[in-house]
């Protein structure tokens, strides 16, 4: 079975996969027209990928693709119905990032209020200012707000309740078991958007949730209130939160994912939303920890085996049509 890696991959999960008896080609640079005529060359049967987007004209070109698999949670870079088409199914390795990524939303929230960055900033200028960088309001008794309270949401909040944060979440679905474990009150979206002294996002990317987060809704926020996203950048209209951070509608915000993300081979970021005062931002790194990328790349291998052994595609997202 031939197996095109377009991506970052831990070297322990690639030799898992010889192991299983499978040709591996890796080549993190393929995206694009490269991917195609990669896919093409290859033959492929089985093509993992994180973050590089595979439209249909890529599985044209891979004639023997039988399954594309995304080395994590979400899908949206994968045209899944278009897959679904061609009878190529799509599988993703859900809840094996979601601690990485609740560690860096919780990271993002303490380093936005005691405005870390800017200390470290200073004192390599060699600058003391202790008078203003001790005015943190700190988290304790503090609202967060959860929107999506999926597997890394409520990994989110188990890490808040212990810095004693009072826990608000929206979702489409009830979580009892939640609620009576964490204190966590469920309500609708803008009341959390109301009451919320931070409001983390954990929702998918897509059309469906394009701009979820705009004008009107950051209106509805506290002055103070600061917006988490480690979901998509999508998800948030930027121009609007700019706006809003500018003109002290609300107080900031911590941001890992962007509407317009640069290629991993590119070097420079033109997205004028990390300059804004106030907005915290890291290179999307939520999924990015040495545990997570070796949870993603056993559960990958464990699609691969059972598909080749068996046929059954586990956690496919899409049905063939």
């Amino acid at each position: 079975m031939n197996v095109l890696i377009a991506d970052k991959f831990e070297k322990a999960g690639v030799e898992n996969l010889r192991g299983l008896g499978c040709e591996v080609i890796q080549d993190p640079e393929l995206a694009g027209d490269t991917l195609r005529d990669a896919a093409a060359k290859t033959a492929c049967e089985v093509l993992v990928v994180r973050s590089t987007k595979v439209p249909a004209e890529i599985m044209d070109a891979a004639k023997n693709l039988k399954l594309i698999i995304r080395a994590g949670s979400g899908y949206d870079t994968i045209d899944s119905a278009g897959a679904a088409k061609r009878n190529i199914r799509v599988c993703n390795c859900p809840g094996m990032n979601a601690v990485a990524v609740a560690e860096l939303t919780l990271g993002l929230m303490i380093a936005i209020d005691r405005r870390i960055a800017d200390n470290v900033v200073d004192l390599r200028k060699g600058v003391w200012n202790k008078k203003e960088y001790g005015k943190a309001r700190g988290l304790k008794g503090r609202t967060l707000g959860i929107v999506g309270l999926g597997r890394i949401g409520c990994e989110v909040a188990q890490r808040a309740a212990a810095f004693d944060m009072n826990l608000l979440y929206t979702d489409i679905i009830e979580r009892k078991d939640m609620e009576e474990k964490l204190g966590l009150r469920k309500v609708e979206l803008d009341q959390l958007l109301a009451e919320a002294d931070f409001i983390s996002l954990h929702v998918p990317g897509g059309e469906g949730t394009k701009h979820f987060i705009s004008e009107a809704e950051l209106g509805k926020m506290k002055p103070t209130a600061v917006l988490l996203n480690c979901s998509r950048g999508g998800v948030i209209d930027e121009k609007a939160l700019a706006k809003a951070i500018e003109t002290g509608k609300i107080g900031g915000a911590g941001l890992d994912v962007y509407e317009i993300e640069p290629k991993a081979t590119d070097k420079d970021f033109a997205d004028p939303v990390v300059r804004v005062p106030r907005v915290y931002g890291t290179h999307h790194i939520g999924a990015s920890t040495d545990q997570a990328q070796g949870a993603v790349a056993d559960e990958v291998v464990r699609i691969i085996e059972n598909f080749k052994n068996s046929g059954i595609f586990i956690n496919c997202v899409n049905e063939a049509k």
